[in-house]
């Protein structure tokens, strides 16, 4: 089958998770700190230089997630491919990334602080630590206030500053948002939309951006097109009673 080509439509962010190639540790090893403490200087030095906006992060063992609004269509490619190169020149030479990285638009106004809620979470629901702001390698401690951000890497999302009237409102209403967690349904339907690399929003926002997007949003229907029914010929010699 051949794979999809890139999503992508003009001021909407991205939600985006490249697999590493080789781990950086297995889940029974103590935590490589000073590795992720390099992708992170390493990350903050490439968004930076491209002027990327990024509003969530993660790193992991075994990934990178990212929320960005990317400023052209290749944008985000270019950034992922540039951690690539300096991920492969100073910690792991040869192949980098398992694959392709996945990534799904997401609409503001409605799944921007849900998607942030996922992403900070990832550490917690992947059994690295017991609370998202006990993750050094995250945008979790930014966002809820717990502790100086020194990768500097956030652009907060228009969502997120207007969840408060002050940092400190923002940062306990987040506290309160990651306490809570996501309902059962709402990581399926971010994680679909992930994975699957498909537009999350509603049925309005989905239409609106289809003429916009680089590509179809939405799965197609499965099965084969119906066929039209036939329409019988009528019978000229019939008359009317």
């Amino acid at each position: 089958m051949a794979r999809l080509p890139r999503l992508y439509a003009p001021d909407i962010p991205q939600l985006a998770q490249v697999n590493f190639a080789h781990p950086l540790a297995l889940p029974s090893d103590p935590t490589p700190a000073a590795k992720l403490d390099n992708l992170a200087l390493w990350l903050r030095e490439i968004v930076h230089e491209q002027h990327a906006t990024v509003h969530g992060w993660v790193l992991l063992n075994d990934r990178l997630t990212l929320l960005a609004t990317p400023a052209a269509t290749n944008s985000l490619a270019r950034l992922i491919q540039a951690f690539g190169r300096r991920y492969a020149s100073r910690l792991q030479h040869g192949r980098v990334f398992a694959s392709r990285y996945r990534s799904a638009l997401i609409q503001p106004g409605q799944w921007i602080l849900p998607t942030l809620v996922w992403l900070d979470q990832l550490p917690v629901q992947l059994g690295y630590v017991d609370k998202a702001e006990a993750w050094p390698w995250s945008s979790a401690s930014y966002h809820t206030g717990t502790a100086h951000d020194p990768h500097s890497l956030v652009t907060d999302h228009p969502d997120y500053w207007s969840d408060g009237n002050t940092p400190f409102e923002r940062q306990a209403k987040f506290r309160q948002r990651l306490g809570q967690g996501l309902a059962p349904a709402e990581a399926i339907q971010i994680e679909r939309a992930l994975f699957g690399q498909w537009a999350l929003g509603k049925p309005a926002f989905l239409a609106e951006l289809h003429a916009q997007a680089s590509r179809r949003l939405t799965p197609a229907t499965r099965g084969r097109p119906k066929k039209a029914q036939a329409v019988e010929p009528q019978d000229k010699t019939a008359t009317s009673s």
